[in-house]
């Protein structure tokens, strides 16, 4: 599933095909998306010219003169800039066609991605409005979430996940930054000092930091026709290498499940 360094990735990458660019169509092959595309979108973006290339959360956000499109990913969704002749194959469900004989189209095998309207503030769409601070910005620190895990008995792992407390934090970089603070994933949330909140919110920062950087200097194409717009290759430390040993301490990393999740930690290193 793209997490959030992946996104922001997809997102520097469309951006110069689409920024002030007048949008000439729009294809919508199959509505039944996560939830129904909305039949306004053809008709009210048809025409208008994208202003904005933004991100909020794990959402893209398509600023226009009109109103926004707001794309999630889902589980296996993914975003190419093609020549417009380009043929749709069997999961390409959405194709925003714009000048210069170019389409922004849609692939979810999984149909569990989203494409959205609204004539509004998107900010205030009922999919974004609920959601709490970018990980990124100075709204989220050790203030800010040492008040909110208080009294907390939820794992530290399902806390830094929840979407209200923060965005974007997904499976991947939640067992990468509890690795780099060296706080197991189990650690009930309200047990945890303030200190030791405001390195794991440093280690939050970092990870997705380094990891929005080295797609940035790794991305090949977006304009590829196999639908894998070379996402980076991150070197980690904990996710995926069950029974591997630490490269810090050189113990065994194990697994664990939590939220049905699995959860990849170095017992040595976090406690």
């Amino acid at each position: 599933m793209p997490e959030l360094p992946e996104v922001e990735t997809t997102r520097r990458g469309i951006e110069p095909h689409l920024l002030d660019r007048k949008i000439k169509r729009v294809i919508v092959r199959d509505r039944r998306l996560r939830w129904p595309v909305s039949s306004r979108l053809a008709k009210e973006a048809t025409g208008s010219r994208v202003h904005s290339v933004r991100r909020r959360a794990k959402y893209l956000l398509i600023g226009t003169d009109t109103g926004t499109i707001i794309i999630h990913l889902g589980m296996s969704g993914s975003l190419r800039i093609l020549p417009s002749s380009t043929p749709a194959e069997k999961h390409d469900h959405f194709d925003l066609v714009i000048e210069n004989n170019l389409v922004l189209r849609l692939r979810d095998p999984r149909r569990f991605g989203a494409v959205l309207w609204t004539g509004k503030d998107p900010l205030k769409h009922k999919r974004l409005a609920g959601l709490g601070p970018e990980p990124l910005t100075d709204q989220f620190n050790s203030n800010t979430i040492h008040k909110q895990a208080s009294g907390r008995i939820l794992p530290v792992k399902t806390f830094i996940m929840t979407a209200k407390i923060v965005v974007g934090v997904g499976n991947i970089y939640a067992s990468e930054a509890l690795f780099r603070a060296g706080i197991h994933p189990e650690t009930a949330t309200g047990k945890i000092s303030k200190q030791r909140l405001g390195r794991l919110v440093m280690a939050i920062k970092s990870v997705l930091s380094q990891a929005i950087e080295q797609g940035g200097t790794t991305l090949k194409d977006f304009t590829r026709s196999d639908g894998k717009p070379g996402y980076f290759s991150q070197s980690l430390n904990v996710y995926g290498r069950e029974g591997k040993n630490c490269y810090q301490c050189g113990g065994i990393i194990r697994k664990l499940m939590i939220g049905q999740r699995s959860t990849f930690y170095c017992p040595r290193c976090q406690r």
